[in-house]
């Protein structure tokens, strides 16, 4: 291979990019993958509505960034159509078979990450479905032929992806002594004799495009009652695994009113719990407590750092399924809760209760079109490609959501049978005095919430474009006052928040700051749009 082009090179990036904010008014979708973005833009078109190129990118991305997301995926969305904002909550809620005290007469003390006991219904094929049954212009087959066509004709592994391809590979290698026979299927589809493919390589995921193919033909209906069905029930029974086909044929997604504050004349939506979209939201009206424009930008990052470290200790320790939630989301988002948050927030760094905070792996993607529809779509796996499951002849990849149930029965998100687990995917939206400004979303596990918070200010207070929104360097809280600064952050910030007590990490690469996308419109309604980065991205637009 040219060394120009070698793998090397191709994760190398040593000098700063720019990259200018992109603008349309036909219509536009921005997503983590190009390839991916492209899809959409296809739907769009062809007729297609923003809600039809949404569908047929998030099917796409199952197959272009299988690191991160897949057909055993949950998601949520957020709608804006006809001037009207609707919520979607697409994940699924554990079988009805496992409980806390099964697993513990089992000797299960904590949930694991890998295998069939963190498997959650899936719910993203319904969601996709959902979506197109109320919003959709095209027939559902239709949006996942670009998907099924990648999948079987090939395409090519963009950079980030082949190189959290092989770390899940690596991964999975360590643990495979633990687990015998549980990775068989995955090392089947997604390797070759053990080898991932490097970034440029050519992939094809045929089992995929047949699932993918089945969904279309039967609105999702195959995935929950028919074959597809059958052969994750006959993989988990066989397996000591508890999901069953009576889980996924009583399993719909839940139609929700997003929640909302009011911030600097925007507004500012997230789904509901059991999603963690409300922490951004506290985080912000704390925000809204100060006079931001008589403090410094270091002041200013201080002050949101120790936001979200209140709103972050809370939304732990009471977020959960919206049927099982001791504390009211309404008291989260009142100007008493904030008033008191941010009463307590001084010049020095607090030290709230730690909680250990993982990564995870997620895709995000915006649309939008020339009739005022626009889309914010987030779905995964949970961590890389899940449980580690595939099931076999399938090509799905289950999900690890139930890792985040706990089996201490005082804890909000004490697993019990049916019940939905604390979710980390967020869709965000911005609408101002009742009319529509755009989609936006950061990816990454429990970056997501601080992704939100730093974007919107970025926006909203430091009058940055989308591009430039997402470009700006970030910042992100683990535990306790430990800190985590990316590159590009300056000298005199880094100092301004050690002498206030953080405990400052610096990361050279990584991308444990999430991966997001925007789009907005002006007053003309033509499209802006932003994509992050830090991924293999691409705004594509007509």
């Amino acid at each position: 291979m040219n060394n120009m082009i070698s793998s090397e090179a191709l994760q190398d990036y040593p000098s700063d990019s720019r990259r200018t904010v992109a603008s349309a008014r036909n219509g536009m979708v921005a997503t983590s993958q190009h390839i991916a973005a492209q899809a959409g833009l296809e739907i769009l078109k062809i007729g297609g509505n923003a809600v039809d190129a949404a569908i047929a990118t998030a099917a796409c991305l199952t197959v272009v960034e299988p690191t991160s997301n897949g057909i055993g995926s949950d998601a949520f969305a957020i709608v804006w159509h006809n001037n009207e904002i609707y919520g979607l909550n697409a994940s699924g809620p554990a079988p009805r078979g496992i409980s806390a005290e099964k697993l513990a007469a089992d000797g299960i003390l904590a949930m694991p990450k890998l295998g069939w006991t963190p498997v959650t219904v899936p719910g993203t094929p319904a969601g996709w479905a959902a979506l197109s049954k109320r919003f959709g212009r095209l027939p559902f087959e239709e949006l996942m032929k670009p998907a099924v066509r990648y999948a079987e004709e090939g395409f090519a592994v963009t950079p980030v992806v082949a190189y959290y391809w092989e770390k899940a590979a690596e991964y999975y290698s360590k643990e495979r002594s633990k687990y015998p026979g549980l990775f068989d299927e995955w090392f089947r589809v997604f390797t070759k004799n053990g080898v991932t493919p490097k970034a440029g390589d050519v992939w094809k995921l045929h089992d995929h495009a047949k699932t993918l193919s089945e969904i279309g033909k039967t609105g999702s209906a195959d995935f929950y009652s028919g074959n597809l069905a059958e052969a994750i029930d006959s993989a988990s029974a066989g397996n000591g695994g508890y999901l069953r086909k009576d889980d996924l044929s009583n399993y719909s997604p839940e139609w929700v009113k997003p929640v909302s504050v009011d911030y600097n004349g925007y507004t500012v939506w997230e789904i509901p719990p059991n999603g963690q979209g409300i922490i951004a939201l506290m985080a912000l009206r704390i925000a809204d407590e100060f006079d931001l424009e008589k403090m410094t930008k270091n002041q200013i990052v201080h002050m949101q750092i120790e936001a979200m470290k209140a709103a972050f200790t809370d939304g732990l320790a009471y977020i959960t399924d919206s049927d099982y939630m001791k504390f009211p989301q309404n008291y989260l988002l009142s100007d008493n809760y904030a008033k008191l948050r941010s009463s307590k927030i001084g010049l020095q760094a607090d030290t709230p209760k730690p909680f250990q905070l993982p990564q995870g792996g997620t895709v995000y993607l915006a649309a939008a079109d020339s009739g005022g529809t626009m889309v914010s779509f987030i779905q995964s796996n949970y961590m890389g490609f899940g449980s580690g499951i595939v099931v076999p002849g399938t090509g799905v990849a289950l999900q690890n959501r139930g890792h985040t149930f706990s089996l201490d029965s005082s804890h909000a998100n004490y697993l019990q049978p049916g019940k939905k687990t604390y979710h980390t995917i967020i869709p965000g939206f911005l609408s101002k005095a009742g009319e529509a400004v755009g989609p936006f979303g950061v990816m990454g596990g429990f970056m997501q919430p601080q992704g939100h918070m730093q974007v919107v200010m970025n926006m909203i207070n430091f009058s940055m474009n989308p591009q430039a929104a997402l470009d700006a360097p970030r910042w992100q809280w683990t535990e306790g006052r430990k800190i985590v600064l990316e590159k590009g952050i300056n000298h005199g910030m880094i100092e301004h928040l050690a002498n206030a007590g953080h405990e400052i990490e610096l990361y050279e690469k990584g991308s444990s700051f999430g991966r997001g996308q925007i789009i907005i419109k002006n007053h003309e309604n033509t499209l802006f749009g932003g994509t992050d980065p830090r991924a293999d991205g691409a705004v594509c637009s007509w």
